[in-house]
């Protein structure tokens, strides 16, 4: 963890696959939070899911579109699994993903070093890489010097930003059929991919509390309350009344 990290204000990061609720907790928890003081919010995640259905909703044109995304980003994923880096466009549209997140990143430093307490949707991790807000390039020395340069400058954003572990990690847990049922237009093979990964992400040892995202959103919001509460508490912090 980086020197000054423990002289920054709170950061609480909301984690969970597409389904869990997790927009809407972190929508509830920014606002909710101010109790305890001036507060900031910030999106972590690369969004490229988000743009790319975007795209597929396009007249005429978004269907092909969305059938080259799906295909691309298939043969990407195949390649990682393998332990082989992607290709070099491929590589060149992870690293502009990759500069779009550290840009993020420093804004949301930025409000933490001014004192406000930051939540975040989604968080980096350098863990399981090509999957969940984790580095885009698998770990190995194999492909082109140009796509290994551009993998070993990923690394180093994405340890950088690992550096600065959450004082809270909220795990939203999902089952497959609710996911699937909330976003009826995410592929359900993708979902699943998603959901087994939760479990495993650590956040560099910082303090995860594991939330059952299946239950009534007001059963989830209390629970969430509860576990930001202790944390904030732990770090000395009063609420206003």
């Amino acid at each position: 963890m980086p020197a000054n990290a423990d002289t920054l204000a709170p950061l609480i990061a909301i984690i969970g696959t597409d389904g869990s609720g997790k927009s809407t907790v972190s929508e509830h928890v920014a606002q909710w939070i101010t109790r305890y003081g001036p507060a900031g919010q910030a999106h972590l995640g690369k969004q490229s899911g988000n743009i790319g259905r975007a795209m597929a909703r396009w007249p005429l044109i978004g269907p092909a579109i969305d059938r080259l995304i799906r295909r691309k980003s298939d043969g990407v994923n195949d390649r990682i699994k393998d332990g082989k880096q992607p290709e070099f466009l491929p590589s060149l549209v992870i690293s502009a993903f990759t500069l779009r997140r550290q840009r993020r990143f420093k804004r949301m430093l930025a409000m933490r070093k001014r004192g406000l307490i930051v939540v975040t949707d989604r968080f980096p991790q350098v863990e399981i890489p090509g999957a969940y807000d984790g580095p885009g390039f698998p770990d190995t020395t194999q492909g082109s010097w140009a796509v290994v340069r551009m993998a070993r400058h990923e690394r180093k954003v994405f340890d950088w930003m690992a550096g600065y572990r959450p004082d809270l990690v909220l795990r939203l847990n999902v089952s497959l059929d609710v996911a699937c049922q909330r976003k009826p237009d995410h592929r359900r093979d993708a979902l699943r991919r998603k959901i087994e990964v939760t479990p495993l992400l650590k956040y560099s040892g910082a303090h995860v509390v594991d939330i059952d995202a299946d239950q009534p959103l007001a059963k989830v919001i209390a629970d969430v309350e509860a576990a930001v509460e202790a944390t904030m508490a732990r770090k000395g912090y009063v609420a206003k009344r």
